[in-house]
């Protein structure tokens, strides 16, 4: 395990951090957004990275067990993971050969991966480590991407080129498929809200969607440019996006259906992408344009954004991150081949 550089501890990381900021500041216009991105909200994150034993494998996409064990993907070596955050030890377990799995989540049985290059959803027991392969159906890509459990424990998931919305029954493994209908909107990452709705945003185009009443609507975002990439759902039921072309986290409300944005503080150069919400309220994202990747907090009661936070390792790109509530920490892979844990410092 390494432990690396943190936002609090070193003047140069909130050198960085200030001069991300103030970059932004002469990026946007607005002078509304200007006032935001002053107004800097007082948590942070200290981070931690493990570096992962096999190199240039593509670690990704972690999930905190009921255990608290933390699996993980090896998207380039084809591999799933688990790590023990107490002693840093890594137990591998490889899939079929160029299965290139995105998503692992977990439950007391064992753990689902999405093998994205092989056309199935895959269940690892979590005592032997036997892997059941669920097959997808049709003649498509069937490149299944991001995942995540209903309260049953069924399975939501994306098929990003296949440009559909499928629902796993881990009972009886049958498998059902919706189509999205507008052509090459990229399903990608998907939560599942309390109710048991799923919520999808469409990277190929400027939508959101939904499966509701057996049928997928689709939700238009203000601004064409837009491609949603990740998402968050807060404890009050709104759906929260990152986009990735121009640098805004959006708010859609399920009820009103009235959606807010606000620049993020790189602006234009930002590229924001793994998303998530922590136990506060609070929206985390990183930006994965500047080179190191920066940890940013945005918090809706005040709508201001915490100062960003250099990935000690860089980053390369970090794709996706999940909150850990008993850690109040978040879980991400990074491509500089490391697992790393972003513990919350909340000012409430």
């Amino acid at each position: 395990m390494r432990t690396l550089m943190t936002s609090t501890s070193l003047a140069a990381v909130l050198a960085l951090a200030s001069a991300s900021s103030l970059a932004a500041q002469d990026a946007v216009s607005d002078p509304a957004i200007d006032a935001e991105v002053s107004a800097v909200h007082p948590a942070t994150v200290d981070i931690t990275e493990w570096d992962v034993e096999w190199e240039e494998s593509r670690p990704r996409d972690p999930y905190v067990a009921p255990d608290g064990t933390i699996w993980f993907v090896g998207q380039r070596s084809h591999y799933v993971a688990t790590l023990d955050p107490a002693t840093g030890e890594m137990e591998r377990i490889d899939l079929v050969d160029g299965a290139g799995p995105h998503t692992v989540i977990a439950d007391e049985n064992g753990a689902w991966y999405a093998g994205n290059r092989v056309g199935h959803i895959g269940f690892i027991d979590g005592e032997s480590h036997e892997i059941e392969i669920i097959d997808l159906p049709g003649d498509g890509p069937n490149d299944a991407h991001t995942m995540d459990f209903d309260s049953q424990g069924n399975i939501w998931f994306t098929v990003q080129g296949g440009n559909q919305i499928g629902y796993l029954d881990v009972a009886t493994r049958e498998v059902e498929i919706w189509d999205v209908e507008t052509e090459g909107a990229r399903p990608y990452g998907i939560l599942v809200a309390e109710n048991d709705q799923p919520w999808v945003v469409l990277f190929g185009t400027n939508k959101l969607a939904t499966v509701e009443n057996g049928a997928v609507r689709e939700i238009d975002l203000p601004r064409e440019e837009t491609r949603p990439r990740r998402m968050a759902i807060t404890e009050d039921g709104q759906i929260w996006y990152v986009d990735y072309a121009d640098g805004y986290i959006g708010r859609y409300n399920p009820d009103s259906e009235e959606i807010d944005e606000w620049r993020t503080p790189s602006a234009g150069e930002a590229a924001p992408y793994a998303m998530t919400s922590d136990g506060d309220g609070m929206l985390w994202f990183v930006e994965s344009g500047p080179e190191p990747n920066l940890f940013v907090g945005f918090d809706p009661a005040t709508e201001t954004f915490t100062e960003p936070v250099p990935v000690p390792s860089g980053g390369g790109t970090v794709r996706h991150m999940v909150f850990d509530p008993v850690a109040n920490a978040i879980w991400f892979g990074a491509d500089t081949n490391t697992i790393g844990r972003a513990t919350i410092q909340s000012a409430r």
